[in-house]
């Protein structure tokens, strides 16, 4: 598990156990989680309005449009750039339903569902009887008995192009593709690297402990500590995602990993599940 030589936050490597378990073969879709609200009437984190107690800063300091519901968009500048402000966009309106915001397509029903918070998803996972994997099982079910490597464009959705101004989509996608577009690791997994990142239940901090190697689950939350995101405990998420390119993002690796807030769905971030049970068919 973990990796030595591309990011330092991912060594080192060590050999790990992990318990038995099954394993969702794809993300979850928003077909499926559709079935979760309609059963519920779960309503997501970013279809509520913003709470002004989480910017830690006076209320008039904050942007009007930032205490509306909604969640967070890739948007393309025109222009090179390797500072992520300029295509992240806060778009009041995005959410699981409408990824792109009120003016965008609606979701697609066999892709990833998108735009969801940690709460969302664990409120998913206990209506379907699984659980959030720990960082350690999904990188051992992503790995299939492989060294971590970077896959090749053929092989996994990820950005062609320049990152972030052009998009050659030679793959044939824009964003987000359907899951099980392309051909599963060897575990019959699909879409284990690149299309969305996944959420794993462990908090994040930079480099793994050497010493955990029985079943780890990462940090303590008091332990937890994200340099992009220093202020609150983030979750770490796995695997890239299709704007992981070779001039900026080198992440689309079951070794792969990166701090997500866990209070802020965006649009290239999803989630599968894992169980402790065999799942109903």
């Amino acid at each position: 598990m973990g990796e030595d030589d591309v990011y330092a936050e991912e060594g080192p490597v060590r050999e790990t156990t992990v318990a038995g378990f099954w394993i969702d073969p794809h993300e979850v879709t928003n077909r499926q989680f559709a079935a979760f609200v309609q059963a519920t009437g779960y309503v997501t984190i970013a279809e509520k309005p913003v709470d002004p107690k989480q910017f830690r800063v006076p209320v008039e300091q904050i942007p009007p449009d930032m205490l509306k519901a909604g969640s967070a968009v890739f948007t393309p500048p025109d222009f090179p750039s390797n500072n992520y402000a300029d295509w992240w966009k806060y778009v009041p309106g995005a959410n699981w339903k409408k990824p792109y915001g009120p003016a965008g397509a609606d979701q697609v029903a066999d892709e990833p569902v998108v735009h969801l918070a940690w709460d969302d998803m664990v409120a998913y996972a206990k209506w379907a009887g699984g659980r959030i994997p720990t960082e350690a099982e999904w990188e051992y079910a992503a790995s299939a008995g492989q060294r971590s490597k970077n896959v090749q464009p053929k092989e996994a959705n990820s950005w062609q192009g320049a990152f972030p101004n052009y998009n050659a989509e030679s793959d044939g996608f824009k964003g987000v593709s359907p899951v099980g577009c392309y051909k599963p690791n060897s575990n019959g997994l699909y879409d284990m690297v690149g299309n969305v990142w996944e959420v794993t239940a462990d908090f994040f901090k930079p480099g793994h402990n050497p010493g955990d190697r029985d079943n780890p689950k990462g940090p303590d939350e008091a332990d937890a500590y994200d340099p992009l995101n220093p202020g609150m405990p983030s979750r770490t998420v796995k695997g890239g995602s299709y704007l992981c390119a070779p001039n900026y993002c080198q992440r689309y690796r079951p070794a792969a990993r990166q701090g997500r807030d866990p209070g802020l769905g965006t649009s290239n971030v999803g989630f599968r599940l894992v169980y402790d049970r065999a799942p109903k068919a």
